[in-house]
């Protein structure tokens, strides 16, 4: 029902919603601003911790957000820009001393001193609060710090981060143009796998890259952890963890202690390499399942081992700064193994790593702990491994991971991290042109509030994760950082509201660790945002997301000149066929398949036509394509190599060149708005014969060569 804003109770809910950062209207992608429902509002609310279901409770709900801020000694965060001044606001009795310092990073004290301006009062549960502020120095370093204060026989901390104004490592790719591979990274075989590309086919696929056709980066999807045992979830957007990593993209062989097996235990391994090997060349369908279950018992028995000295002193040190986050990440793990997500046993109370359900098997589950904490190490290994091998094939970048936007609801982050996470609600996207019935994503998103009060440590510790072996980061709708679009669970994705969340804290938190880590950070900001949003993040030093098919003005492809030189340009997405399957309408098609067209495929088509034939002529204006009634007409490779030379007119300081574009393919990887009624994220690379492609082929692929120097050439 439509609230209407003179009624006094609906009036009281609309401020309230606003006051949290809760939208109640929102800009759909045709440009019509539509309201928001009451029931969404309410639930939205409740997710949030706050009472709104009558009109006392949405009072008294108004009273607290004015009162809150005031009970508090400190903020629960401060996140100030490095060589900016931070005003922080205390609380305290007025008659009351109040003293405030910080103890940096680095273990030193600095005092903070209280600014020379007049005090504000308020009355709190009928006693007087006096606010002072107190001026934290701008010459504090890059860094994480902690705020103390003391007033009132009481004391209080904070997280003080210190953020860079603006991310320095993008600054070297000014005037500078690097290309890259974008790559699905289970789909991407060699004759050494295991029916799924690992972190070893990742090293070798950077090397072909890099040596041969001179690539700059390789980018990869998630390769956030799933499940620890089959079945496992295929989409690599639907994680059980976004800070580690899966161990189905373990080269077994690579592990030094299976140098050391018996010769027995090594036969057992050598059989089940044997027996997945043929898989590599099944071009129809990835059986993940069976490739994780033959792994998880070679490395079981490769477990076995015993590590040298050294090796121990390395595994225990990697256990020792990860810390309880790998500790519960890795119990989830072995509890996971023996109940299922809907066991009753996850539902005692307090649930959670700290609950009765976690205490009373952490010590009877030690040994599979500590099973799950070593695949852990062994992927921090491998991943070193490969983003070496990216230096030593000359990449200026190397390694380009990617985060997803969240993670499963039964998945380890939402058992771990529960408290951080909002219940009730999950994420998606309202409809848009491309999925006019909107995108349910089936996450728990962060909730804002408690994020910011545990300090951001969860975010933090999640980034340094995945930038520990990386030159660089890609975010996954990136306007998650500034607002996100909630849908109660049980909704439809059209009936939810966008919350927003502290976006200079979450991009300054982001700069600071890609900083750190010496890495980029390239921001996928399609859709439906704000239109300050890519100012923004160009001012923070973030890289923006173009892809060819989307960027137009006036109903017109955008000139080549036009485009963003902060930005990764590329030709499609995953979420999109490969370019010769764009050409063709397979998105159509297939969409009209599924019944997630929102208008008549007659007119689907037509619109597509007309855009297709605008992108077709604006490659013949640029002399990539001959005229219309050439003999003979371009063929679809030499169309597909036309339109990744109208990217390298553009300004932009990185290209990305998809794989699947490289070698021919045609099936698209992911169809949004489905889970099992296409086969998402199982679809294996090949080429336009429908016959696997290994990476041991790519350095003598022609097409790879030709795509290649199609940009050189446009260059």
């Amino acid at each position: 029902m439509e609230l209407d804003p003179t009624d006094r109770p609906a009036a009281a809910l609309l401020e309230l919603a606003r006051s949290l950062g809760v939208d109640t209207t929102f800009t759909g992608w045709d440009g019509a601003a539509r309201s928001v429902e009451a029931s969404t509002l309410r639930a939205v609310l409740a997710a949030l911790g706050v009472a709104a279901g009558t009109p006392a409770e949405i009072d008294a709900s108004l009273t607290e957000q004015v009162l809150a801020p005031w009970r508090r000694l400190l903020p629960p965060v401060v996140v100030v820009r490095e060589g900016t001044a931070a005003d922080v606001p205390v609380h305290a009795h007025p008659d009351s001393t109040v003293r405030v310092w910080i103890i940096a990073e680095d273990g030193s004290r600095h005092d903070v001193s209280q600014q020379a301006t007049p005090t504000t009062l308020h009355t709190v549960d009928g006693l007087p609060v006096r606010e002072s502020t107190f001026v934290v120095h701008p010459r504090l370093p890059l860094g994480w710090h902690t705020l103390h204060a003391e007033a009132d026989g009481r004391e209080a901390d904070c997280a003080l981060v210190v953020t860079p104004p603006r991310l320095e490592t993008t600054r070297n790719l000014a005037g500078h143009r690097d290309w890259g591979v974008m790559a699905q990274l289970y789909s991407v075989r060699s004759s050494r796998s295991w029916g799924i590309g690992d972190f070893a086919d990742l090293a070798d696929l950077a090397t072909i890259s890099g040596t041969q056709y001179g690539a700059g980066f390789v980018l990869v999807n998630p390769l956030h952890a799933s499940e620890p045992c089959p079945p496992v979830e295929p989409s690599p957007y639907l994680p059980s963890s976004r800070r580690f990593f899966h161990p189905l993209y373990l080269r077994v062989e690579d592990v030094p202690e299976y140098a050391y097996l018996t010769p027995e235990a090594r036969a057992v391994v050598e059989s089940l390499a044997t027996r997945q090997h043929p898989a590599n060349l099944e071009a129809g369908h990835l059986d993940r399942d069976s490739a994780y279950a033959a792994k998880l018992t070679a490395l079981e028995t490769v477990h076995q081992v015993r590590r040298s000295a050294a090796r121990e002193h390395r595994f225990q040190t990697f256990c020792a700064e990860q810390g309880q986050g790998l500790a519960d990440f890795a119990l989830w793990c072995a509890l996971s193994e023996l109940f299922p997500s809907d066991a009753p046993e996850w539902s005692v109370e307090p649930r959670g790593p700290r609950g009765p359900f976690a205490a009373a098997n952490r010590e009877k589950l030690a040994d599979r702990i500590e099973f799950h904490c070593w695949l852990q190490w062994l992927c921090d290994q491998q991943l070193e491994t490969a983003q070496r091998a990216t230096a030593e094939a000359g990449m200026s970048i190397g390694i380009v991971h990617d985060l997803a936007v969240g993670v499963q609801f039964t998945g380890s982050d939402a058992w771990t991290l529960r408290d951080v996470l909002a219940p009730g609600m999950t994420v998606g996207a309202p409809p848009d042109m491309f999925n006019q019935q909107g995108q349910n994503w089936s996450q728990p998103p962060w909730h804002p509030g408690r994020l910011a009060e545990s300090g951001y440590a969860a975010y933090r510790d999640m980034l340094r994760s995945i930038l520990h072996h990386a030159g660089g980061i890609r975010v996954d709708h990136i306007l998650g950082l500034f607002r996100l679009w909630w849908i109660p669970v049980g909704a439809g994705p059209g009936e939810g509201t966008y919350v927003h969340y502290d976006h200079e804290a979450l991009i300054g938190i982001l700069a600071l660790e890609a900083q750190r880590a010496g890495a980029i950070v390239i921001g996928e900001d399609l859709g439906v945002f704000e239109p300050w949003v890519r100012d923004y993040l160009a001012e923070r030093g973030i890289f923006g997301t173009s892809i060819l098919w989307f960027e137009r003005e006036a109903d017109v492809p955008l000139a080549p000149e036009r485009y963003r030189q902060a930005c990764l340009t590329s030709v499609n997405t995953h979420d999109l066929p490969p370019t010769a399957g764009y050409l063709a309408g397979d998105h159509v098609a297939l969409r009209e398949s599924l019944g997630l067209l929102g208008r008549p495929v007659a007119e689907e088509r037509a619109a597509d036509l007309a855009e297709q034939s605008a992108m077709l002529a604006a490659l013949r204006e640029r002399g990539l394509l001959p005229p219309v009634g050439t003999e003979p007409a371009p063929t679809v490779q030499q169309t597909v190599e036309a339109l990744y030379a109208y990217t390298a007119l553009t300004p932009s300081s990185l290209l990305g060149v998809a794989l699947v574009d490289a070698v021919g393919e045609r099936r698209t990887q992911n169809q949004p708005g489905t889970t099992n009624e296409y086969p998402n994220w199982r679809v294996p690379l090949a080429g336009p014969d429908g016959v696997s492609v290994l990476i041991d082929d790519l350095a003598t692929n022609p097409r790879f060569a030709a795509l290649v120097e199609a940009i050189h050439t446009g260059s």
